[in-house]
């Protein structure tokens, strides 16, 4: 059994758009499940979704006008990542209001332009859903390069990330720059949105923020404990999720998010025995 396995992976690695999209998808995967504990603990989860929509429109234009689509959709997305930022903080308009405004305005505007020009067809359920034969060399390359960049960063702000999430209020009094690493967020976030929508789709990247955070949570309660599980699951997760896709042909994405949602339940069913255990003998 463990031989057969060797070598399905071995076969499966022999494929280089396979080994292009588990090198970015690993990577993706721990900065989505890093960033993800912040913004699950600050009630913006959803951003992601957000995020992912205004990133579907910038590659449709890009489709359009034959352009770079990571190099268009990084800049875009960025500035509407410090949008609803701003809209959350200082307007009548709640977070959650202003990630659907955004999204769906992003969603429509995307969707017309591709409608108007090429059609509505399979480069749009790439889109969608994601393709691991979306990856071109220089995405890969790009996406090495500010993936690794997302990653120095949280480590070097870690502390100042980990007050933020836990009591902003108490930090800014502490004389933490609250808003300025909140910006650091939403700009970590924006550049993991937009690489890994191209693998696992705008309807599904932003699971990857969600899924590894709340899984960890189950069992896990400080916060460095959480992050180096949620990392951990992620990873393992989209390896998982990889080698499902190859050998039964289901969409990469899909799977990998089904292996987040079998991690899930699995942790949860283990803190509600802990929990039960704690109980009794207590």
């Amino acid at each position: 059994m463990i031989t057969d396995f060797f070598v399905v992976v071995s076969d499966m690695f022999s494929f280089t758009f396979i080994v292009r999209a588990f090198i970015v998808g690993i990577l993706v995967s721990l900065c989505a499940s890093l960033l993800g504990i912040s913004l699950v603990m600050k009630r913006f989860s959803m951003i992601g979704t957000g995020l992912s929509n205004v990133s579907f429109g910038t590659v449709a234009i890009a489709m359009v006008m034959n352009a770079a689509p990571l190099l268009l959709s990084i800049p875009v997305v960025i500035i509407a990542a410090f949008l609803l930022l701003r809209l959350s903080e200082n307007s009548k308009i709640q977070g959650d209001a202003a990630i659907a405004l955004v999204s769906t305005s992003s969603l429509a505007i995307g969707v017309i332009v591709i409608s108007m020009t090429t059609g509505m067809n399979t480069d749009v359920c790439n889109l969608m859903f994601g393709s691991i034969l979306a990856m071109s060399r220089n995405d890969v390359y790009l996406s090495i390069g500010l993936s690794v960049m997302v990653l120095i960063l949280f480590v070097f702000f870690y502390n100042k990330l980990f007050a933020i999430t836990f009591d902003e209020t108490f930090a800014k009094a502490g004389g933490v720059k609250t808003g300025t690493y909140n910006m650091l967020i939403a700009l970590l976030t924006a550049l993991t949105i937009v690489l890994g929508m191209r693998m696992m789709g705008a309807l599904l990247i932003s699971s990857l923020i969600i899924f590894p955070a709340l899984t960890s949570m189950r069992i896990l309660k400080k916060f460095r404990s959480v992050t180096i599980c949620s990392a951990i699951v992620a990873a393992f997760c989209f390896f998982t999720g990889i080698v499902m896709s190859y050998l039964y042909a289901t969409p990469a994405g899909a799977s990998v998010i089904m292996m987040n949602l079998i991690a899930f339940f699995l942790f949860w069913t283990a803190s509600f025995f802990l929990h039960r255990r704690k109980a009794q003998e207590g």
